[in-house]
């Protein structure tokens, strides 16, 4: 067969197994989804990869690869004012995923059945696209993020998610074994799944495979719809930090950073012996990365974000642009207010009575928008860092970490252009 006979092929099984089996399958709301995911919502977005909260809500969104609809309900309840579309290849996906929307009240999304190799078919530019667990599933992983890059508009973000080869080794093993089993009749996604059963049901007490699934992924598997995406998929790429890194500069996008960038310091795995972690953080950036891949195999995925330049950095390291801005509370937290709550990633954090007492005076604050000076000339203009520290005990170096910790978002005065 000929590539793109290929690629239609392997495209068409891939839509058929998530019209056998939809995903997720997270059960349907007649409300907005609770909790967040910062990853979802724009001014963390802007904020993790430029440093600086965004001048404007009303921003364009392609969830590509949306399957149900799951993250496209959460990103148009999390950003009321963006316009978001959803595509995906499977047709009662996104049957699912339009009843999703319409029963949890989500007005401003709509969908369309559409593979991502053809959005070229979709007018305009995306200031942000969202494609997690999608491309590792393509024939062409490559060709399908270079598609994406086109449709992304200049300074905009695009997060990736793909599988880690290392820490899925005992998920492809089973794979193998389901498929050599299956035979002539792989693609029988139903017969796949119960195989798969089968097999971890049977094999002794302490094997690996059997071992690896009960500590790790029972949970979620005792659906279907997640055992068969995990085991029985017709398609899947598994990435290497060599591997994904050669993805990255064939897409023509420039890497911002992992968006979970705690896995990636070396420091997690060898703060305990000093003189070793400081040879390791010696080596260049991207080694260190292979470093963490090498001796932590529990990662099971990359994830992060690309951009397509020119975009702005701000790094606040002046004092002076630091006490010009205006802080507001990250709204990306659970329990609020409080001195213990969750934070962006639901990790448990306190707070100290003076970190508190700035969030508080952070809170309700809402910096001007574009437009705003025009809609309301007497509008009065929200307090700077400099204000709220001639009220409190903190320091801008105390500023700085609440920003790094993702506890505030920063925006720029509105006559500073972002540049």
């Amino acid at each position: 067969m000929d590539d793109l006979t290929t690629t239609q092929v392997v495209s068409d099984a891939v839509a058929r197994l998530y019209n056998t089996y939809p995903f997720p399958p997270e059960p349907i709301l007649d409300e907005a989804p609770p909790g967040y995911n910062w990853r979802w919502y724009w001014p963390t977005v802007h904020s993790f990869c430029t440093g600086a909260a965004p001048d404007a809500a009303s921003v364009r969104v392609l969830d590509a690869g949306c399957g149900t609809g799951v993250s496209t309900e959460y990103i148009s309840h999390l950003n009321p004012e963006a316009e978001v579309l959803g595509i995906d290849l499977s047709e009662r996906a996104i049957a699912t995923a339009t009843q999703r929307c319409q029963s949890s009240g989500a007005t401003n999304v709509r969908f369309r059945q559409l593979s991502i190799y053809d959005v070229d078919q979709i007018e305009g530019e995306f200031d942000w696209i969202n494609c997690v667990g999608v491309i590792h599933h393509m024939p062409d992983p490559l060709k399908g993020l270079q598609a994406l890059a086109t449709k992304l508009a200049p300074g905009g973000f695009i997060h990736l998610f793909v599988y880690a080869a290392i820490g899925r080794w005992e998920i492809s093993l089973m794979q193998r074994a389901i498929a050599l089993v299956q035979g002539s009749q792989r693609g029988d996604y139903r017969d796949g799944v119960q195989v798969g059963r089968q097999i971890f049901a049977t094999l002794p007490e302490g094997n690996r495979l059997k071992q690896r699934e009960r500590d790790r992924w029972a949970m979620e598997n005792h659906r279907d719809e997640c055992f068969a995406d995990m085991y029985v998929h017709p398609q899947e790429v598994d990435y290497t930090l060599d591997s994904l890194f050669e993805l990255i500069e064939a897409s023509g996008l420039e890497f911002v950073d992992f968006s979970n960038p705690h896995i990636w310091q070396i420091d997690r795995l060898l703060a305990s012996d000093p003189a070793l972690l400081a040879r390791a953080q010696q080596l260049p950036e991207k080694d260190q990365y292979r470093l963490v891949e090498l001796l932590d195999p529990e990662i099971t995925h990359f994830e992060w974000f690309l951009a397509r330049p020119p975009y702005p950095r701000v790094t606040w390291e002046n004092d002076t642009d630091l006490l010009a801005a205006i802080p507001t509370r990250n709204p990306c937290m659970e329990g609020w207010p409080s001195q213990s709550i969750f934070d962006h990633n639901y990790q448990i954090i306190s707070l100290d009575k003076k970190e508190f007492e700035f969030l508080q005076a952070c809170d309700g604050q809402r910096p001007a928008q574009e437009g705003d000076r025009q809609n309301s000339p007497h509008s009065q203009p929200s307090a700077t860092v400099a204000d709220l520290l001639s009220q409190s005990e903190l320091t801008l170096e105390d500023v700085r970490q609440l920003h790094k910790r993702q506890l505030i978002l920063l925006h720029l005065p509105q006559h500073r252009p972002q540049s």
